[in-house]
């Protein structure tokens, strides 16, 4: 094992980040995994956490669907009377203070699918920006049983590749659209069970931690050709990065 990622739902909620820290610290110090990253909406993150656990985590991966304040809003990325991108920029200079490479997901979707982000996106300078196709999974934001409804937000593979385009002149962009998405990712979810998302829904195996990993992870779904094509290895410890800290 190389790389743990850890996100939601939004991780900083349980113990405000305290459980999460604790988690990202034995997984740098104990395991001494190359890569330790999480991925956040950014709400709940304090720079004192920054001081505490930032020395553990290599990436930090804040979702931001639009620049734009209003469509923030429709989508739902909103933070009560919080500013989005208020907090967005406030993280990025944490991430540069306290030496976390700085990294963005944003899932292109109808409404903002038509959206120029290169000025920002370029402002910003993540390491890496991560440009999702909205994906419908069934049970979880499809389907009757779903908690979310998202079959008004989805867009064509042709609107997908339109704004892909539009920002080729970004470096930074690492595409992903839902054939590269969907069976590329190792998830396991909070009962240490691999999620199998082969037939457009999370299919859970046994846990780890009844039959191991061996065993499990035959039933993962996990496609290891695509997770090389979508690029899913890259430089990803902040040892040996480049950055401009």
């Amino acid at each position: 094992m190389e790389k743990i990622n850890f996100s939601g739902g939004e991780p900083f909620l349980h113990d405000k980040g305290e459980f999460l820290g604790k988690l990202v610290q034995f997984c740098k110090q104990d395991l001494q995994l190359p890569s330790v990253s999480i991925v956040s909406n950014g709400s709940m993150i304090k720079e004192k956490w920054f001081q505490k656990y930032g020395d553990y985590l290599d990436i930090l991966a804040v979702s931001c669907d639009s620049f734009d304040e209003e469509t923030n809003q429709l989508i739902g990325r909103a933070q009560g009377r919080k500013s989005h991108l208020d907090c967005l920029y406030k993280i990025r200079n944490w991430c540069q203070q306290y030496k976390v490479a700085f990294k963005i997901n944003s899932v292109i979707n109808t409404f903002n699918v038509d959206e120029d982000m290169v000025e920002s996106i370029t402002q910003l300078a993540p390491c890496r920006w991560k440009v999702f196709q909205c994906l419908l999974i069934d049970g979880e934001n499809a389907g009757e049983k779903a908690l979310r409804e998202a079959e008004r937000f989805i867009i064509s593979d042709q609107q997908f590749q339109e704004f892909l385009d539009r920002h080729s002149s970004v470096s930074c962009l690492v595409p992903e659209s839902n054939e590269k998405m969907r069976n590329s990712y190792l998830i396991l979810d909070e009962y240490m069970r691999f999620l199998d998302c082969r037939e457009g829904r999370k299919d859970p195996s046994k846990s780890i931690l009844d039959v191991g990993v061996k065993d499990a992870i035959c039933f993962s779904g996990f496609d290891e050709k695509m997770f090389f094509k979508r690029g899913g290895k890259y430089l990803w410890s902040k040892a040996d990065m480049k950055l401009e800290w």
